[in-house]
């Protein structure tokens, strides 16, 4: 990768996050922590405003939007290619939002670029059984309630098929055994539980902020061994 690239890359993965190390940096593009200390300070006298925070890493100021991305024709073939997966395994939620994206990215691609990426669309098939079909749209509500760290409202249809109204925090999703999981702190049971999402019923966000200040991370939750 050229220098040039390499300055594009860097910023592009600032946009991407809230703070970025040097030592981030120095990972992703295979360079030495001196190097990227130039690469910052070149972005910088580029017009870029970066800036950096103590402990946390460097950052691109509010309020500065540079270009539109442009795609090359392998990144846009495996955005295609996660599009079909997310069309297997993801929900109405997730499928949609998908969509939506990958049709801007579309619009940015050179025009020889876009006859390409249809034909590999005509030429990609994914065959999975009906029981991998979600019909439910929670994906995406369960996301921004984990995002924004709130708390969400279910009615779960238990084991015993009776519906139950539970108050969860979020603390992820989880695909296993065929199926997507909410893994959540239930107020009523003052503990961590497993929620098959396709038992929900009902999912409705609020605007109740976790009361739960420091969740467990979602790897130390113990899913079953024998799934």
């Amino acid at each position: 990768m050229n220098r040039v690239d390499r300055l594009f890359g860097i910023v592009t993965l600032l946009q991407s996050r809230k703070y970025v190390s040097a030592e981030r940096i120095s990972e992703k593009f295979e360079i030495s922590v001196r190097t990227v200390y130039r690469d910052i300070k070149a972005i910088g006298e580029a017009g870029i405003p970066v800036s950096f925070e103590p402990n946390k890493g460097y950052f691109i100021i509010p309020g500065y939007f540079t270009p539109p991305v442009s795609f090359t024709l392998e990144e846009a073939n495996a955005l295609l290619l996660s599009q079909t997966l997310i069309g297997g395994f993801g929900d109405r939620s997730v499928q949609s939002t998908f969509d939506s994206a990958l049709t801007k990215i579309r619009a940015v691609l050179k025009q020889v670029d876009k006859e390409k990426v249809a034909l590999l669309d005509q030429s990609i098939k994914l065959q999975l059984p009906e029981r991998l079909t979600f019909e439910f749209e929670y994906l995406s509500k369960i996301q921004h309630a984990i995002t924004e760290q709130t708390q969400i409202k279910i009615s779960y249809l238990s084991l015993k098929d009776e519906l139950l109204e539970r108050i969860i925090e979020p603390i992820g999703l989880v695909f296993y055994a065929f199926s997507w999981h909410l893994i959540g702190y239930c107020h009523l049971r003052k503990d961590y539980r497993d929620f098959k999402v396709e038992r929900i019923k009902d999912l409705r966000n609020s605007v109740t902020a976790f009361e739960i200040t420091s969740h467990i991370p979602l790897g130390e939750y113990k899913l079953p061994v024998n799934y």
